[in-house]
């Protein structure tokens, strides 16, 4: 229950006041609003700036350039981006109805997901970057796998994931709308450097591959089929056994990989 309601004008008046006990960002809402019998005082984040979408890095060469994502920009209008990567896009359309991407922040979607967000899957096989910040003078950017596995306090001001990197994104689910019970997110650098994270099960997604590919497509398929099965092998849940996602997970794999040589 909102008790008490902030809307606060500068991001250091907002730093502030998220130092007090039981007080807790407001990007979209859409978990805050829930029922709950918990006093829980707010701080709206809708003055401070932080919803836009910008490219950084090197222009002239796309060396190094990366999409920033302000922590309250909506899941759609990143959707809606026309530097979103299209197998982001497609996770994104999977996180949440349309109703609730329209009103739902990336960092709040970040903060609340599980092992079943293809959003976050997404952006852990990007190695996504994470600014937090704390205090004015205290700014920390970290790893998204550090991030989901310490979940540190602070306000998170934006995402970065990188735009020289290809990607895939293939899915499982009983349904269109329905949240993958396996998905498979793929990305490859110009190294040759490769990351393949699940979803679909967990309390995270699962980083099952991050290293140089190896020689050939079919070595590769081969490497990429046994990390996915490795990661899954005691994948069991209510909605599917661990065998059965071993064997899909290691199926959207061999998919993602064979999309990313087309």
């Amino acid at each position: 229950m909102i008790t008490t309601y902030h809307k606060p004008q500068t991001l250091d008046e907002a730093l502030a006041l998220l130092t007090q006990p039981n007080t807790v960002p407001l990007g979209g809402g859409t978990l805050l609003s829930k029922p709950t019998t918990d006093s829980v005082s707010v701080v709206d984040l809708q003055r401070l700036g932080l919803d836009s979408i910008s490219v950084i890095g090197n222009p002239s060469t796309g060396s190094g350039q990366a999409l920033q994502i302000g922590a309250a920009c909506t899941l759609q209008s990143l959707l809606e981006s026309e530097r979103c990567p299209d197998p982001l896009k497609s996770a994104l359309k999977l996180e949440a109805p349309l109703n609730i991407r329209n009103t739902a922040s990336v960092a709040g979607t970040l903060v609340a997901s599980d092992g079943r967000s293809t959003f976050t899957t997404m952006l852990l096989a990007m190695d996504a970057k994470v600014d937090i910040q704390t205090s004015k003078d205290d700014t920390r950017v970290l790893n998204i796998g550090e991030f989901i596995l310490t979940r540190p306090s602070g306000l998170i001001t934006s995402i970065a994931i990188p735009l020289n990197v290809k990607t895939a994104f293939e899915f499982v689910s009983k349904t269109p709308a329905d949240k993958p019970m396996v998905c498979a997110a793929l990305a490859q650098w110009n190294s040759g450097r490769t990351r393949l994270v699940l979803g679909g099960y967990g309390k995270t997604p699962l980083l099952a591959m991050d290293g140089a590919e190896a020689d050939g497509l079919e070595s590769s398929i081969h490497s990429a089929q046994a990390a996915a099965r490795n990661a899954y092998h005691e994948a069991a849940d209510e909605w599917a056994s661990a065998g059965y996602r071993m064997d899909v997970a290691a199926t959207l794999a061999k998919r993602a990989l064979e999309s990313l040589k087309k």
